[in-house]
């Protein structure tokens, strides 16, 4: 047997299929020509691959730059709290980015986590399972110029993605979440599977300032705003990821999918054209920058599903995008959309850390490697049963807050999509989180601040015409004032909600390096320095494709269909105009499934 086909039987045997196949090579794909061709086997590529096989005549072919989400390490990516340490840098399941200097950071180079695995980021997010607000998905439906988009139309999507689980430790969650808010789909969602020491405090301060932190039973019925639990893309103990909850049973069941893993798409052929229109339908594709290049043909569509970072690379490789910019690389333009990278929006995060009495059950002993006997047992109870402190997301409450009305941040107008839209964010962990150096004892509890309706915007650039060169990213960080304010407003309410009565006696004082901004008489200037200072990515990137009913604006049209030329339709976090004012992978789960049937009645599969 040939090593290649060798290979192949390995991987099929390991998703166990003898079916669909899981190729490593180009060279083993015995097929030229697919009905749809998929680029990324991420979030929304195995919603759109899965969905489209389900007529069994319509063959896909789904290419993924990234490997197996099983194998070596692969735990990283299958037990919840080792979620952090799936998206670090230079691990298999990452694309090992890294920004330019951010110029409001002090100049900081940031590490920028993106999943480079089947799955993609579904693989190697932490999880957090936040539709956004009623508000934010009518906006989408009023910028894109397509009632489908609104808040009423999606729910009927989102709830056709997922579907609830209870808690792995066993407990009556009827407090914790809405069951009419959720359906009986593919990914799997929860609450944490263990509870914490920190609950009954959260809880309590909500209890006891709800003006400010109301508690809210569902975050993800449209009312965004208020403390709830937190809601995972988890279940039995594991993630579920699109790569589980989607392309595992698929590979299972069906004999006209393929997915090339390990590949990646190098550039867009224009074939010909239709109705004056420039026509891709064809993909070239390549393993590494020297390798023999291999072409495959759509009979229908190329759906480009690789991300808001690598979908606009892909676009500009083809000659899509700014032509001179292009033509300073020695691209040749092919359709000129001056808008492509550009619109790249994502969440500041800042975090802060607070001390608590040594003999506190936080999570420290396991995430910062003191107690190597913990950390061991709880791996072997999570081995056995898929139980204990390793099925935690490492959170169970987050809250969804608005600026005051009459704050100035607000006087030039409010950036939000509406009044159920949030401005920023709020989350407590029972352990150390955050971006400075953690210590290697201690027992910690971490607040985590986030703007999650940025006015700052960033770009994609590409660095060369080679595909297997890195873009330019820059998320471009606090350029405005009003980013800026939110953050220094957001750390101030976390400080409100710290040192409100639950926590006294519990919180014995926060990290050294908080010091000066938890204090009393704490000027907006120390906040500001410290957000300099720690602020990172969440990992939220959108926008650099954005859908626009306008024709001189955007990339996309309200179908998701590139602008200016046929054959090509964009389904991921690319084609938002912004960001839903949550964490957007459940948005990007409804927008697949949503696109998936749009495609489906477009060809009447």
């Amino acid at each position: 047997m040939k090593k290649g086909l060798h290979q192949v039987s390995l991987l099929c045997a390991l998703f166990g299929t003898s079916f669909g196949l899981l190729l490593t090579d180009p060279s083993q794909v015995q097929n030229t020509t697919y009905d749809f061709i998929v680029v990324g086997a991420g979030t929304a590529g195995n919603v759109i691959a899965a969905r489209l096989t389900e007529n069994p005549s319509t063959r896909v072919l789904v290419i993924e730059a990234g490997g197996s989400n099983t194998g070596p390490n692969s735990q990283n990516i299958q037990v919840p709290l080792f979620a952090p340490q799936a998206s670090l840098p230079n691990t298999r399941f990452d694309w090992n980015y890294t920004t330019i200097p951010q110029k409001a950071l002090n100049n900081q180079v940031l590490a920028y986590a993106r999943g480079f695995v089947l799955g993609g980021s579904s693989s190697t997010n932490l999880m957090t399972w936040t539709r956004g607000s009623r508000d934010d998905f009518d906006r989408f439906a009023q910028v894109i110029g397509d009632s489908s988009y609104s808040w009423d139309n999606m729910v009927q999507f989102f709830k056709k993605s997922e579907q609830w689980v209870h808690p792995r430790d066993g407990r009556n969650d009827s407090d914790e979440f809405n069951p009419a808010v959720h359906g009986n789909g593919p990914v799997l969602i929860t609450t944490e599977g263990v509870t914490s020491v920190i609950d009954d405090r959260v809880l309590a301060t909500t209890q006891q300032l709800p003006a400010e932190f109301p508690f809210n039973l569902d975050s993800n019925s449209g009312d965004l705003l208020g403390v709830a639990w937190l809601q995972s893309s988890m279940g039995g103990g594991s993630r579920s990821s699109s790569a589980t909850a989607y392309l595992a049973p698929v590979l299972n069941s069906r004999q006209n999918l393929d997915v090339l893993i390990q590949t990646r798409a190098t550039k867009l052929i224009q074939s010909g054209s239709s109705q004056g229109l420039p026509q891709f339908n064809t993909l070239e594709v390549g393993q590494t920058s020297s390798s023999k290049r291999f072409t495959f043909t759509a009979r229908k569509e190329i759906i480009l599903s690789a991300g808001a970072v690598g979908t606009p690379q892909i676009l500009m490789l083809s000659g899509i995008g700014n032509p001179s910019d292009l033509a300073k690389l020695g691209i040749n333009s092919t359709v000129s959309l001056p808008d492509v990278g550009k619109n790249l929006i994502d969440q500041p995060i800042v975090s802060a850390q607070y001390i608590v009495p040594n003999d506190t059950a936080t999570l420290d002993p396991i995430t910062l490697g003191e107690d190597p006997n913990a950390a061991a047992a709880a791996l072997s109870q999570w081995n056995a049963n898929k139980t204990g402190p390793l099925t935690s997301a490492g959170s169970s409450h987050i809250g969804f807050f608005r600026l005051p009305n009459n704050s100035t941040l607000l006087q030039n107008g409010d950036p939000s999509a509406g009044p159920s839209s949030s401005h920023y964010e709020l989350a407590w962990q029972p352990e150390w989180a955050g971006a400075q150096t953690p210590p290697t004892s201690g027992r910690y509890v971490s607040n985590i601040h986030v703007v999650t309706t940025p006015t700052s915007r960033g770009s994609i650039t590409l660095n060369s015409s080679n595909p297997f060169t890195a873009p330019i990213i820059d998320p471009n960080f606090f350029a405005t004032d009003y980013d800026l304010g939110v953050m220094v407003a957001a750390i101030r309410s976390a400080l409100r909600f710290i040192k409100a009565k639950p926590w006294n006696g519990f919180v014995l004082a926060p990290v050294p390096g908080f010091a000066t901004v938890f204090a009393d008489n704490s000027s907006d200037a120390d906040v500001v320095t410290y957000i300099r200072q720690f602020t990172r990515s969440i990992h939220h990137t959108a926008g650099t494709a954005a859908a626009n009913k306008e024709q001189g604006s955007g990339v996309v049209d309200a179908n998701l269909l590139l602008k200016n030329a046929t054959g090509v339709r964009i389904v991921d976090a690319s084609v938002f105009p912004f960001l839903p004012s949550a964490h957007p992978i459940a948005g990007v789960y409804g927008f697949a499934e949503l696109l998936a049937q749009k495609i489906k009645t477009a060809y009447n599969i």
